[in-house]
């Protein structure tokens, strides 16, 4: 079943996405289909959704290339494909701690072009 794969749309870049289990995922999963306006932050991209969720009991700061979480903070949906601002190594770390709801399928450090202010639309896989 393709029921828990999105796809994640930006300029010319279309990548899946599964998502997992947790709230976070169900509550997004709700909510799609959505448009925003992405902002970079060093090897993140992250974009306000029409989702409010609070921090899950899991949240954390250390987070992998390629997973996608939501930011309790601010609202966001963010995907990390390399090291951040506050990172320690050459891996991602969020600026404070985030649901990690998912993970993309593919390369997705095909987001490192992408420029703030670009229109991005999250939608679920079409079957």
């Amino acid at each position: 079943m393709d029921d828990n794969i999105i796809t994640i749309s930006v300029n010319d870049i279309c990548l899946e996405a599964e998502l997992g289990t947790n709230a976070t995922a169900v509550k997004i999963l709700e909510a799609l289909p959505f448009e925003s306006t992405v902002n970079t932050w060093g090897n993140e991209i992250y974009f306000t959704i029409p989702v409010a969720v609070q921090q899950e009991h899991d949240a954390r700061a250390e987070v992998e290339i390629g997973e996608l979480a939501y930011w309790p903070m601010g609202k966001a949906f963010c995907i990390f494909f390399g090291p951040t601002p506050v990172s320690r190594d050459d891996k991602p770390r969020a600026y404070s701690p985030v649901n990690v709801f998912g993970r993309v399928l593919g390369d997705a450090t095909a987001f490192k072009g992408i420029a703030n202010g670009a229109r991005i639309r999250v939608n679920r896989k079409q079957s």
